[in-house]
């Protein structure tokens, strides 16, 4: 691990500074015209909405305290639920869940299509049956 780390600091400067591109940002790739495109809305969105805190429930509780305060209250393991899909939300609280990826119909893009439906209708389910 530390070999790769080093590998990848002493690299970095050789493939940023002739790309341009912001340190990190060279090693996403694009399949498809979809992925590029909700990619940079999700950037932009990200950057609209600040720096809002990711929800409790997913925040590790370490202490007493912090256990107190309700970080980890609610989290459901995606490994413990039914079909391996909690369906939870973790963008801030507040935060509408967001839709950036749509993808078109052809190609492997259709098949994903079908994978974005299908965990949505599962989200809904999971979120009935909280709501319940």
């Amino acid at each position: 691990e530390q070999v790769v780390m080093g590998l990848l600091t002493t690299s970095e400067p050789l493939i940023v500074e002739p790309t341009g591109l912001p340190p990190g940002e060279y090693i996403v790739t694009w399949k498809t015209k979809g992925e590029s495109k909700a990619y940079k809305a999700a950037r932009k969105a990200a950057k609209a909405s600040g720096s809002a805190p990711p929800p409790k429930h997913i925040l590790n509780a370490p202490t007493a305290m912090m256990r107190d305060q309700g970080y980890g209250a609610g989290y459901d393991y995606d490994h413990d639920a039914q079909d391996g899909f909690s369906g939870q939300d973790y963008f801030p609280d507040g935060m509408e869940r967001p839709h950036y990826y749509a993808p078109v119909e052809r190609g492997f893009e259709r098949d994903l299509a079908k994978r974005v439906a299908y965990f949505a209708r599962l989200r809904a389910d999971r979120q009935k049956d909280r709501d319940a």
